[in-house]
């Protein structure tokens, strides 16, 4: 297999280390999210400038959420895919204030992991 001509994808696994209570990990339906609401958008590094998307606000994006989830569960979303046949190709991810989080609820602990896999022409 020749990986630089096959199709390739970025899978991020996500754990959490401790129970999450707050901040929690949220993903959008790549389906609900049109390519008008995709800003390129520059990642600065020591060494090199690499690009990634930020999204903008649009009231059809569909969030789906993981409540308090455990250090037993993992998440694996996809963060590129080099297809352009229409599926997926992005999964936009974030973080946030959960209202029915406590008050006093502890930080988030997570890890991540980026996967690079390289499909079979």
């Amino acid at each position: 297999m020749n990986c630089y001509s096959s199709r390739f994808a970025l899978i991020n696994i996500w754990r959490a280390i401790a129970p999450v209570y707050k901040s929690p990990l949220a993903v959008c339906n790549a389906f609900s999210i049109a390519p008008t609401d995709l800003v390129a958008t520059d990642i600065v590094y020591r060494d090199y400038v690499g690009e990634t998307y930020l999204i903008t606000y649009n009231p059809t994006h569909q969030w789906f959420y993981f409540p308090q989830m455990q250090p037993s569960e993992a998440l694996l979303f996809k963060c590129f895919d080099s297809a352009i046949d229409g599926r997926a190709r992005f999964a936009a991810h974030t973080g946030f204030d959960d209202p029915t989080s406590p008050p006093d609820a502890p930080a988030r602990e997570s890890i991540e992991l980026r996967t690079l896999v390289f499909y079979p022409t």
